[in-house]
């Protein structure tokens, strides 16, 4: 199920998780399932639909309500959530990392009428939550069962991170005439007009 929705929304990412190992595959494709997902309710698919913005958040809430009871019991109805629920219980994957994620989702849903700049601050907390807990994320998926030291999971978290923010920042660029039109957003601090 997860290699079906990043082939659907990522040809590129899907030929990167094909060079990883099998035992890392399956989960980071599982990590990306979820949170594509998540960024398709905010991005236009719903709203395409004929959600209304009031419809989009509660799907984004259900999503996220669903994702924490599967984190916590290890089931969801849902096939992506599933997935992703066994591949966080299996890897260390927590609500302190899933928690930003949808609150960065949540900063997404603005009325189509208002346009949303983010200063500084507010870019460093939504590439965060959308990027860097990903980046971390996977890094657990790569680190569990494996004793590494302090100094030397820190330095991975760290470079995690600056790998999530550059992946996310370099989105920013490539959608910025989309996110700038259609959405209404400007993540990089320019008022959107």
């Amino acid at each position: 199920m997860s290699q079906d929705v990043i082939g659907a929304y990522s040809t590129s990412f899907g030929m990167a998780t094909r060079l990883l190992g099998r035992r890392h595959r399956r989960h980071v494709r599982n990590i990306y399932a979820l949170v594509r997902v998540a960024d398709e309710i905010v991005d236009g698919v719903a709203d395409q639909a004929g959600l209304s913005l009031e419809e989009q958040r509660d799907a984004l809430d259900r999503y996220a309500a669903e994702t924490r009871h599967a984190l916590r019991t290890g089931y969801s109805t849902d096939l992506v959530v599933h997935a992703f629920a066994l591949t966080a219980r299996e890897c260390g994957i927590d609500e302190a990392l899933i928690e930003p994620f949808f609150d960065s989702m949540r900063s997404d849903l603005v009325d189509g009428d208002r346009r949303i700049a983010f200063d500084e601050a507010a870019h460093a907390a939504y590439v965060y939550g959308s990027a860097e807990v990903v980046g971390l994320m996977c890094l657990r998926v790569f680190l569990r069962d494996r004793g590494a030291a302090d100094a030397v999971r820190l330095r991975a978290e760290h470079g995690a991170r600056q790998l999530g923010a550059a992946f996310q920042n370099v989105n920013f660029l490539r959608d910025l005439g989309d996110d700038t039109a259609r959405l209404g957003r400007s993540y990089l601090g320019e008022e959107v007009r």
